[in-house]
C-alpha cells in the first residue's frame, strides 16, 4: 500500500474541497427536504384535491425512480433546455443554474421530501387524536395545535427512521461525481488517474464515508435521546448471570 501521495499538497486540496462539498450537500438537502417533507405530507393528509393529487404524483415518481436517473434529468436535462432560453446566460441567475452544486442540491431535496414525506405522513396519521383535541380544549388555535403539538409528536415517532434517511442521503452523495462535481469521489478518481493507484484512494474515501457515518449516527441518536417527549432509557445494573424480572 502506498499512501505517499497524501503529502502533496495538490491531492490534499481535492480531498479538502470534496469533503466540503460533501457536508454542505448533506447539510442543505437535509434541511430543505425535511421542510419540503413537511408540506408534502400536511398536502396529503389535510390540502385541497389538486394539491393532494399533485403531492401523490411528485412522491410516486421520486420513489419510482433511479436517484441517478432524476440527477441526470434535472443536470443534462433541465441544466441543458435552460442554456437554450434566450437572454438566460445573461441574467443573475445564470451562475446558479449553471452549477452542479444547484441540481445536486434540488435531486436531494426532492429525494428526502418524497421519501420523508411518506415517513412523516404515516406518523402524522398515528398520533391520537385526542391529543390534538386536548389542545385544542386548551385554546390553541389550529397553526399552534399543528407547530406545538401534532407535529412534535409525528416526528418522535418516526425519528428513528428518519435518522435512516439521513444516513442514506450521506451515502448517495458520491453519485454527484457523474456530473463532474467534486466531492469525495471524484477526489478519490482524480487522484487514481493521476497516480495509477487502483485501491489506496478508494480505501481512504471509504473510511472518510465510515467515519461520516459514525458521527452522523451519534449525532442523530442524540438528537433522538434528547428530543421533547422522549423519555431516556434507565437500565438497571444487575450481577452477570442474574435472570432477568420480568
Amino acid at each position: 500500500m502506498d499512501f505517499s501521495w497524501l503529502s502533496d499538497p495538490f491531492y490534499q486540496e481535492y480531498l479538502i474541497e470534496g469533503l466540503i462539498n460533501t457536508l454542505w450537500l448533506l447539510l442543505v438537502s437535509a434541511i430543505a427536504g425535511l421542510t419540503l417533507a413537511v408540506g408534502m405530507a400536511m398536502a396529503r393528509i389535510r390540502g385541497p384535491r389538486p394539491l393532494a393529487w399533485t403531492a401523490t404524483a411528485v412522491t410516486s415518481v421520486i420513489r419510482g425512480t433511479p436517484l441517478l436517473v432524476q440527477l441526470f434529468f434535472f443536470y443534462y436535462g433541465v441544466g441543458r433546455l435552460l442554456e437554450g432560453i434566450p437572454g438566460i446566460q445573461d441574467s443573475i441567475f445564470w451562475g446558479l443554474l449553471r452549477d452542479p452544486f444547484f441540481y445536486a442540491t434540488l435531486t436531494f431535496t426532492l429525494s428526502v421530501g418524497a421519501y420523508s414525506g411518506e415517513i412523516l405522513r404515516g406518523a402524522l396519521l398515528s398520533v391520537p387524536p385526542g391529543e390534538r383535541e386536548a389542545g385544542r380544549a386548551f385554546g390553541l388555535n389550529p397553526f399552534q395545535v399543528f407547530w406545538r403539538l401534532w407535529l412534535p409528536r409525528a416526528v418522535q415517532l418516526c425519528l428513528p427512521t428518519l435518522t435512516g434517511e439521513m444516513i442514506l442521503l450521506l451515502k448517495s452523495i458520491p453519485l454527484v461525481s457523474t456530473i463532474a462535481m467534486m466531492d469525495l469521489l471524484q477526489a478519490a478518481n482524480i487522484i487514481r488517474d493521476e497516480t495509477f493507484l487502483t485501491y489506496e484512494p478508494l480505501l481512504l474515501i471509504a473510511a472518510v464515508y465510515l467515519l461520516l457515518t459514525i458521527v452522523l449516527t451519534l449525532c442523530l441518536r442524540q438528537v433522538e435521546h434528547h428530543f421533547p417527549g422522549v423519555q431516556p432509557v434507565r437500565r438497571a445494573w444487575r450481577p452477570f448471570g442474574q435472570p432477568r424480572r420480568v
